[in-house]
């Protein structure tokens, strides 16, 4: 069935606060688009002020070395907002934005968003508090790339990324250098990691699929 704008609006938790008059008002305010699994929406040579907002599917948010090297700076869920929005604290400076699935964004202006946070100030604290939880995520990518090794790295994402899936044991869709460019490292390092963690009964490896069979070791194997 095809999601509407305003059903796609209601579920952005930022909006949760507003009436249903409300929310008809920002229906007017605000365009849908989708976006198919590989495309890259956003790059660094954008020049438009917008705030995205993820409704359905994963973004990934990612820069480049000078030497064409991937560093992956987020991986986003639906609900999540991001994009080069000065007025909230949001950068995408030398950014990259890419479905990694096939997405439905909803896109508000500059003005758009300045309007909201004047007239709503419940919606300009959860603006407030999704940038702080954003800000300690990349705080503590940052400790874990100073100070952990690849393997408690690894274990720990495999841990963050079973979690968000439905099963609860099984992470789909991911190659390993995917992973290898979360972790801010070398394909044929991360590979070398998960060949281990399986050789110890850690974890099953199949096609863009792991399996985690002790949840236990690995849980261990994550504190530094």
């Amino acid at each position: 069935m095809e999601i509407t704008k305003l059903q796609a609006l209601s579920e952005i938790e930022i909006f949760q606060d507003l009436t249903d008059q409300e929310m008809e008002e920002m229906d007017r305010s605000t365009t849908m688009s989708t976006c198919e699994l590989g495309r890259v929406f956003y790059g660094p040579d954008e020049a438009g002020e917008v705030l995205f907002l993820l409704k359905q599917g994963r973004v990934q948010l990612y820069r480049l070395s000078p030497e064409g090297k991937k560093l992956v700076v987020a991986v986003l869920e639906k609900g999540a907002i991001f994009g080069e929005m000065s007025l909230i604290g949001q950068g995408m400076h030398n950014t990259f934005a890419e479905a990694v699935e096939d997405c439905t964004l909803c896109v508000m202006s500059r003005m758009d968003v300045e309007r909201i946070i004047k007239e709503k100030p419940q919606v300009a604290l959860r603006f407030l508090e999704n940038m702080a939880a954003r800000l300690r995520r990349t705080e503590a990518k940052l400790e874990d790339l100073a100070f952990k090794s690849i393997p408690v790295r690894l274990a720990a994402l495999l841990q963050d990324l079973a979690s968000d899936s439905q099963s609860g044991d099984t992470i789909e869709g991911y190659t390993h250098q995917d992973l290898a460019e979360m972790l801010g490292t070398y394909r044929e390092t991360a590979t070398q990691t998960l060949n281990e963690f399986k050789s110890h009964g850690w974890v099953e490896i199949g096609r863009k699929r792991i399996r985690i069979m002790d949840p236990s070791a690995l849980k261990l194997q994550a504190q530094p």
